[in-house]
């Protein structure tokens, strides 16, 4: 039998999602898990989903994308099944599953949505993909230095950040075009490139993912060294801002407010010899929260025991305690989503029985 999934948090990490009226989202690709990090009273509601091995989330009015190990699922907030859901009256939001895209193993890494397009980093093939119905996926994007579109992971191109709509950055963890190739050099052989130009805008960075341009500024996490910091558009260097207790992975921001998720990180041949094992004997797991107009560490939420490696850390704003359906199939069988048009003719009975009825604006 697997060990109960716990947690410990500061006082301040759930009364900080009640000022900003959020809750979080954080997958955990080694334990199979989505967590839904939720303010009840007091303490912070951990809630668990089960999953094959998620990684990249994409949030969207109302929508919701989840990359697992072969396919990517996507869910809309349905408000008519959150009124109905136990205890009622609780939930504010209730998202079910619309769609799956099967892409086939493929390490889906970060994503995002660019207009009505998913965006999403294929790392095995090195490449940025949207999804196609007729295909696994279709490539849109890879650096210059890799050569070709091939399954064997030649760079760890990992994370994507947007700019002012548009794909802007990318971080990879070596400038390699060889199988595995970034091996050789993880300790500081870590880059991040601008996609439009496809020119490398910082170098000898130490295993970096998450580039993400908020404030004004552009924001990398250096996992390698466990720091937040800033690279410096004009001269490519990276300043850290803070550093965590842990391998650094998983970023998003709301208001003056950084959430980063932490890894302890495994004792394994992918992770040695980066500066964060040198540095920690004891290395965290959970998402510690910035204050960036101090950069300093006001709450956090630490996993224990069975969950030790985070990925996806992503806000969902205005929505304070919502739920992801994936195992109550009598819910799934029994909601039923029309079109406003539709739904107009359907008798006000069928819309009060216990069998939602409704549309994905209501």
């Amino acid at each position: 039998m697997a060990p109960p999934l716990r947690s410990v948090h500061t006082a301040s990490f759930p009364a900080l999602l009640r000022e900003i009226g959020a809750s979080l989202l954080v997958t955990t690709y080694q334990a199979g898990k989505l967590v839904i990090l939720r303010a009840e009273d007091d303490v912070l509601n951990t809630h668990f989903c089960g999953f094959s091995r998620p990684m990249g989330l994409a949030v969207r009015e109302g929508r919701l994308a989840i990359g697992t190990s072969v396919e990517i699922w996507e869910y809309h907030d349905i408000p008519a099944v959150a009124r109905k859901l136990e205890p009622v009256g609780k939930h504010d939001a209730c998202y079910l599953p619309r769609s799956s895209h099967v892409t086939g193993d493929i390490l889906i890494h970060e994503m995002d949505w660019v207009g009505d397009e998913l965006v999403f980093v294929n790392t095995r093939f090195s490449c940025l993909c949207v999804r196609d119905w007729q295909y696994s996926f279709r490539p849109i994007w890879r650096p210059s230095f890799v050569s070709a579109y091939t399954p064997d992971d030649r760079c760890h191109l990992n994370g994507m950040g947007l700019k002012d709509g548009r794909i802007q950055f990318a971080t990879a963890l070596g400038r390699t075009d060889t199988p595995g190739g970034w091996r050789e050099n993880k300790r500081d052989g870590g880059l991040l490139i601008d996609i439009p130009s496809g020119e490398i805008i910082a170098q000898g960075l130490s295993m970096p993912h998450s580039p993400r341009w908020y404030d004004g500024q552009l924001w990398v996490l250096d996992s390698g060294t466990g720091t937040l910091g800033v690279v410096d558009l004009g001269t490519g260097q990276y300043r850290s801002v803070v550093r965590l207790p842990g391998f650094t992975r998983g970023l998003d921001f709301w208001g003056p407010f950084a959430f980063v998720g932490l890894s302890q990180v495994r004792e394994s041949a992918v992770f040695s010899g980066i500066p964060l094992v040198d540095r920690l004997e004891k290395r965290s797991c959970g998402v510690w929260v910035i204050d960036l107009r101090s950069c300093q560490v006001i709450g956090w939420v630490e996993f224990e025991d069975a969950l030790q490696e985070i990925f996806a850390v992503q806000v969902l704003p205005k929505k304070q305690f919502p739920d992801v359906i994936n195992d109550k199939n009598e819910l799934v069988m029994h909601s039923y989503i029309l079109p406003d048009e539709a739904l107009a003719e359907v008798p006000a009975v069928f819309q009060r029985r216990e069998n939602p009825v409704g549309s994905s604006s209501s």
